[in-house]
C-alpha cells in the first residue's frame, strides 16, 4: 500500500515549526508494512491543499493529513478535506460533552468555532482525542478507493490518537499487510563511501533483507528491511544478511538499533567487565568525560577524570614531566601515552584515556589543525596511543570526532583483551 503524508501549516514553511510528525508518522507507517512514498507540506491556503490532495489521490492509496483541526480562522484542513471528498461534516456527541466540560470546568465560554473540534468527515470515523479537543478522522472514499486520516498537528496530541485510535482502525481495514521488520547496524571509522565499496557485491546482490547506508555524525548505519509475516522469520534473514556484512566490516562495527550509541555500547561493555575508567583531556575539555555521564548507571564504571588544557596543568596535576612535553612537544604519542600512563596510576581505575591535539584553527608546533593523539592505558600493561587526522573540520567537529574517535578506541581494545 502506498501512502503520503501532507502536513498543513504556514509555521511549518516559515520554519517557526519542526515537523515532527512527519517522521514518526512514517515510522509508524513502516512497522504495519504501509510504504510512505512521498510527504508534502502546505500552508493554510485552500487551493494549495487542495492542489495537494488531487496529487496524493493519483498516486497514493493512503492519504494522511496532519493538522490544522483547530477552532481558529486558518484551521481549514477538516474543512476542505470534507468537500474534496464531497461529505458534510457530523458532529461527535461525546467529543462535544468534552468541549463543553472542559470549558465549564475553567468558567470560560468557547469560542464559536470550538464546536468544529468535535466535527468528523460523514460517513468516517470519528478519532478519538484524548489528550486535546480536535477529533481526527479516518474515511474511506469508495469511488477513488482511496483512505484519508486527519490527524491535529500538535505532536503530543497526533502520537496517542495514532497509537490508541488509528493503528487498530488501519489494521481493522487493512488485514493484509505485511510488516517492514529492521535491523540497524552502527560503525564508526570508517566513511560511508568506503564502506560501500567494501560492502558493493553484497549491496549488488540485495533483494530482502535490502540495505541502505547513511552517514550521521562521524558514523555510518546500516538499515537491513525485510518484510515478512512474523518476527521470528525476519529475524532469521536479517541476522544471516547482518552475518555476511560483519565478515567484510566487521572491525568498523561498535553495536546495533536506531537508538544506540558508542557511549552507551562503551558503558554498558565496561559493566559487563567489572572495569571502570578514568580520562585526561586537554584537546576535549571535559567533553569525552561529558558524554559518558550522559549514559545511565554510569557511576558504576567512570571514575572521573582531569582537564588539563594547559601544558603546566598536565604536569601540575597529571605529573607528566616537563622534559617529556619540551622534547616530544604537547601534541605527540609520547605525550599522550604519558596522559594515560599518569591518569590510570593517579586514578587507580583498570583504563585510562587521553586526547591531545590542534582544534585549529591554527597550528601548533607546526601541526595542522585537526591532528589529534588518543592515548590509553590498561592496568599493568604498555601505554597506546593512536594518531588521528581530520582536516577542514571546525574545533568543534575535531573535539566531537575525537570522542567517538576514543569511544571506539578503548572499545576496540576491550574487545582484544
Amino acid at each position: 500500500m502506498r501512502a503520503e503524508i501532507i502536513s498543513v501549516g504556514t509555521e511549518l514553511l516559515l520554519g517557526e515549526v519542526t515537523d515532527t510528525n512527519a517522521p514518526y508518522l512514517s515510522q509508524q507507517m513502516a512497522q504495519l508494512g504501509i510504504d510512505v512514498y512521498h510527504r508534502t507540506t502546505v500552508g493554510d491556503n485552500e487551493h494549495r491543499l487542495v492542489a495537494a490532495l488531487e496529487q496524493a489521490q493519483a498516486n497514493s492509496d493512503l492519504v494522511i493529513i496532519t493538522g490544522g483541526l483547530g477552532p481558529t480562522a486558518d484551521d481549514i484542513t477538516k474543512q476542505v478535506v470534507a468537500r474534496f471528498v464531497n461529505q458534510p461534516l457530523v458532529g461527535d456527541q461525546a467529543a462535544a460533552n468534552k468541549i463543553a466540560h472542559y470549558f465549564a470546568e475553567r468558567t470560560e465560554v468557547p469560542a464559536p468555532n470550538n464546536h468544529t473540534q468535535a466535527e468528523y468527515i460523514n460517513g468516517g470515523r470519528s478519532l478519538a482525542n484524548s489528550v486535546g479537543l480536535a477529533v481526527g478522522t479516518y474515511y474511506y472514499a469508495q469511488a477513488t478507493q482511496t483512505h484519508y486520516v486527519l490527524l491535529p498537528g500538535p505532536p503530543q496530541e497526533l502520537q496517542v490518537m495514532v497509537e490508541q485510535e488509528l493503528v487498530p482502525v488501519l489494521r481493522q481495514s487493512l488485514p493484509n499487510l505485511q510488516p517492514l521488520f529492521t535491523h540497524v547496524m552502527r560503525f564508526f571509522g570508517i566513511s560511508e563511501s568506503r564502506l560501500a565499496a567494501l560492502l558493493a557485491d553484497v549491496i549488488a546482490q540485495q533483494s530482502d533483507p535490502t540495505i541502505a547506508l547513511y552517514a550521521q555524525h562521524g558514523e555510518v548505519t546500516i538499515r537491513l528491511a525485510s518484510r515478512a509475516n512474523t518476527s521470528a522469520e525476519a529475524e532469521k534473514k536479517l541476522m544471516q544478511c547482518a552475518n555476511v556484512i560483519l565478515e567484510q566490516a566487521g572491525q568498523y562495527y561498535y553495536g546495533h538499533g536506531a537508538d544506540n550509541s558508542l557511549a552507551n555500547v562503551l558503558v554498558q561493555k565496561l559493566q559487563q567487565e567489572h572495569l571502570t575508567i578514568a580520562a585526561a583531556e586537554s584537546l576535549t575539555a571535559g567533553l569525552f568525560q561529558s558524554t559518558l555521564a550522559t549514559i545511565p548507571g554510569v557511576s558504576a564504571v567512570f571514575y572521573g577524570g582531569f582537564v588539563t588544557y594547559a601544558t603546566e596543568a598536565k604536569e601540575r596535576f597529571l605529573g607528566v614531566p616537563h622534559e617529556l612535553i619540551a622534547q616530544n612537544g604537547v601534541v605527540s604519542q609520547a605525550t599522550a601515552q604519558a596522559m594515560a600512563q599518569h591518569t590510570q596510576k593517579r586514578a587507580q581505575t583498570d583504563i585510562a584515556v587521553s586526547f591531545t591535539g590542534v582544534a585549529g584553527p591554527g597550528q601548533v608546533d607546526g601541526l595542522p589543525a585537526g591532528t589529534v593523539w588518543i592515548g590509553l592505558q590498561f592496568k599493568d600493561q604498555k601505554p597506546q596511543a593512536q594518531e588521528f587526522h581530520w582536516p577542514k573540520m571546525t574545533r568543534q567537529e575535531v573535539r566531537q570526532r575525537a570522542v567517538l574517535a576514543g569511544l571506539m578506541m578503548v572499545l576496540q581494545a576491550l574487545k582484544k583483551q
